[in-house]
């Protein structure tokens, strides 16, 4: 096991304050970001670092970066995508909790590189606790000289507020978070152009998640050669793996990036609970495809995942037992999306709902012969054209569960 970077400071009494945290090592990234690199310095080390974004597309954090236009007149802006409304995922939580200076340090960083004054931490409208305690962070950064005009002297400024969401999944989606922050409906946008030249105030704007801005200083602090050996050399770093459902322990595991799911499952989360057989995983949150038991041997990086059909996500595993029935997951999953589109696109809005209705009607034993058959068709109908990446999230799914467990279903329709 290689050494923990992100959860190091999980278990230590009052990591969250600045005194402590500056005592375990804390903001010595900023200072060498903003004493002796220059931005061009940074964005070179976090491209060649390979850390990608934690959020659930994985798309290289550097190269994002490099998007966003110089020499414009206008404001950059950085947002911060803390909405973590990804059924399954708990992560980023911990980082707020427990370690939220060495968020803040990635955003001071990230903002010097790209050349950005102002920095929004938009979260979910639940995490009303984890709202005021970065608040608290925050202020501690400003009254030690981290946040605010000429940060440690470098004559570079940084603006920095929480911002709370109303706790709708969509705005975890980039263009959606824009609209709401800007105090409109959090419907996605038509992309191009993309934030990166057009996003907040219809100015260049950065979009990363929390996990993926907390790498930052470990990247500046040890260099990009360093943080790929922690993880794969196409794919940097550790991730912070959620594992929940019928597992013995579950909980957070931070681990390198491509250790294996079984390894994960049935060594660091103790196997399966009450030893009942494994029936099926969501390797990446509830919107990635589901994996069979024989599928189960691979890698968790992205590249890994997406040979096997499915997604590395949000690192978020959830672990299904023979005793759970897979038409009850395929109606919780049915339920989630169809509450929550933004009803924007007709093949989202309609097709999620019909897909809902009919699962429950499954459920009630009132199912029909080519039932199943409409659930894949009208899935495959919302697959790859809607605006945004939530028809393909409900779609996934959907799909992978009527594909792999038919005959399951079937025998629910056909035993009423």
């Amino acid at each position: 096991m290689k050494e923990k970077l992100l959860s190091k400071l999980f278990d230590v009494e009052n990591a969250h304050t600045i005194s402590v945290y500056i005592q375990k090592g804390g903001y010595k990234a900023v200072q060498k970001a903003l004493k002796e690199m220059t931005p061009e310095k940074i964005l070179d080390e976090v491209k060649e670092a390979n850390l990608r974004g934690r959020g659930g597309a994985g798309f290289p954090a550097g190269v994002k970066w490099g998007f966003v236009p110089k020499g414009t007149d206008k404001p950059k802006y950085l947002c911060v995508n803390a909405d973590e409304g990804e059924p399954g995922t708990f992560k980023d939580r911990y980082i707020m909790t427990h370690n939220p200076h060495l968020l803040l340090e990635g955003i001071i960083i990230t903002s010097y590189c790209v050349g950005i004054h102002n920095a929004f931490i938009y979260i979910r409208g639940e995490y009303e606790v984890i709202a005021l305690r970065l608040e608290e962070a925050i202020a501690e950064a400003y009254a030690e000289g981290y946040l605010g005009k000429d940060i440690l002297g470098s004559g570079f400024d940084l603006e920095v507020c929480v911002h709370r969401g109303a706790g709708a999944y969509i705005c975890g989606e980039e263009t959606a978070l824009l609209e709401s922050l800007e105090g409109k409906r959090g419907n996605p946008r038509l992309k191009p152009p993309f934030p990166a030249s057009i996003g907040l105030f219809k100015s260049p704007t950065v979009i990363n998640n929390i996990e993926t801005l907390s790498n930052v200083p470990f990247i500046i602090l040890n260099g990009a050669d360093w943080f790929k050996k922690q993880g794969l050399p196409k794919d940097g770093g550790t991730r912070i793996f959620g594992v929940s459902g019928m597992v013995v322990k579950p909980g957070i595991f931070e681990l390198p990036v491509g250790t294996n799911l079984k390894e994960i499952i049935f060594k660091h989360a103790g196997g399966m609970k009450k030893e009942k057989t494994l029936k099926a995983v969501i390797p990446g949150g509830m919107s990635a495809p589901i994996l069979t038991p024989d599928e189960i041997d691979i890698p968790m990086d992205f590249d890994s995942l997406m040979e096997a059909k499915s997604m590395l996500g949000s690192g978020a595993i959830i672990v299904i037992d023979e005793e759970t029935s897979m038409l009850e997951v395929l109606r919780l999953v049915t339920k989630f999306y169809s509450h929550e589109s933004c009803g924007q696109c007709t093949p989202c809005r309609i097709g999620n709902a019909w897909i809902n209705k009919t699962v429950n009607r499954m459920a009630n034993g009132e199912g029909k012969k080519g039932d199943i058959d409409n659930i894949v068709r009208v899935a495959s109908n919302i697959l790859g054209k809607t605006l945004c990446p939530l028809g393909d999230a409900a779609a996934m799914p959907i799909l992978s569960i009527a594909q792999k467990f038919r005959d399951e279903l079937e025998s629910h329709i056909k035993d009423k």
